[in-house]
């Protein structure tokens, strides 16, 4: 076991820091942590409102804003989906109106529900789009060929959108598109410059190793441990601290089909409901409410920090050479091998951990994550918070 650290914050409150975390600054401490009442305590910490105002160009004032403005879209959201029942075709936070956006299919586009919305009229409902993209599902099994990156429905087109890479079109992969475009009339091909693999080798988060050899990345603490990238390490897998001091073992794993996993830690392991900042700060984790398609999100990784960006999908299914991965976000947020495993927040809501991508933060990438609310569900976990 390694020593412990202690952070002093505002007051007579002491962390004892173990393995669970790294240290941190002892200037930055008390500005990120103290305490304060639920109605005082801003929306998101200082190290997220730096990293929202550098990767989305904005004031202060409109970090405050954006994040308000999200925050009345996620519960537009839910009322939308329940007032247009069958003709709901997706929805999606629009930053240049700070509103929701809803696709509506049919005559329930010209209904006046008194929603502070934009109602965009569509063609297709969203049921009937995920029913085409499951029917893809059924179709490629775990078997999709290789230049096949994965397949989505894109409320903002309201297309099932199939991409590939443009570089490793062949037969195999030619075929497979004519039999999903076969399926319905709203699947549309988008060429791609790379394909997605999983970011195994590195952290995400704050680091982990997996039986002394391979790396990934914390995602959340929950009670009894924490969530993982499933692709990181199976059942029985040990898991030490970059000290080398053990944090405990794999509880849990499923991969590939879904990409999640999470450690039950040993006795004398701290774990804290933050998420590390990579700027001398950790960032607040006080829920896991799921915001909309079109909401920033940021994410935290050791290769390359905080990075934030904008949700561009849910439910994604992609083709990793591993296997074939359901139910994903799909996101622009830039990634880089080392990421795997990290934590996504969205304000001070979990949102999920880091699975795989493609592009590099030089050039810009598509990354995807695994919600986080289906692995607490599927373990029985929840999040240790803040």
């Amino acid at each position: 076991m390694t020593s412990s650290r202690t952070v002093r914050l505002v007051g007579a409150v002491v962390f004892a820091v173990g393995l669970a975390v790294p240290s941190l600054p002892a200037t930055a401490a008390p500005a990120e942590v103290a305490a304060t009442s639920s109605t005082s305590a801003p929306r998101a910490s200082l190290g997220m409102a730096e990293a929202m105002k550098r990767d989305f160009g904005l004031t202060s004032q409109g970090v405050e804003t954006r994040l308000a403005q999200e925050e009345k879209a996620r519960g537009a959201e839910l009322l939308a989906r329940k007032l247009y029942g069958s003709s709901y075709a997706g929805s999606w936070f629009d930053p240049a109106t700070g509103r929701l956006a809803v696709a509506v299919a049919g005559e329930a586009a010209t209904a006046r529900t008194g929603l502070d919305v934009t109602v965009v009229p569509v063609a297709h409902t969203y049921a009937q789009l995920d029913a085409a993209k499951t029917a893809i599902d059924r179709q490629a099994g775990k078997a999709a060929p290789a230049g096949v990156n994965g397949w989505y429905v894109d409320v903002r087109t309201n297309a099932v959108v199939v991409t590939v890479n443009r570089h490793r079109v062949d037969a195999a992969v030619e075929s497979f598109l004519a039999t999903a475009k076969a399926v319905h009339g709203a699947v549309r091909v988008v060429e791609e410059d790379h394909s997605p693999v999983p970011y195994a080798d590195v952290v995400g988060g704050w680091p982990y190793w997996i039986n002394n050899a391979g790396r990934c990345s914390i995602g959340f603490a929950v009670h009894g441990g924490f969530v993982t990238a499933g692709h990181c390490g199976t059942p029985g897998a040990q898991a030490t601290d970059q000290y080398g001091a053990l944090y405990g073992y794999f509880a849990g794993s499923t991969f590939p089909y879904y990409d999640y996993a999470w450690v039950r830690t040993v006795a004398g392991v701290n774990l804290w409901g933050y998420m590390e900042g990579y700027d001398g700060y950790w960032y607040y984790v006080r829920g896991s409410a799921q915001v909309p398609v079109g909401s920033g999100v940021c994410r935290s990784g050791s290769t390359t920090g905080v990075r934030c960006n904008y949700i561009q999908a849910r439910g994604q299914t992609v083709n990793y050479p591993q296997g074939t991965i359901y139910n994903l976000t799909r996101t622009n947020v830039c990634a880089e091998p080392g990421d795997s495993g990290g934590s996504w927040l969205s304000s001070n809501q979990a949102q999920g951990v880091t699975s795989g991508g493609s592009g590099n933060c030089s050039t810009g990438g598509t990354t995807f994550y695994q919600e986080v609310n289906p692995i607490l569900a599927a373990y029985g976990l929840s999040l240790v918070l803040t």
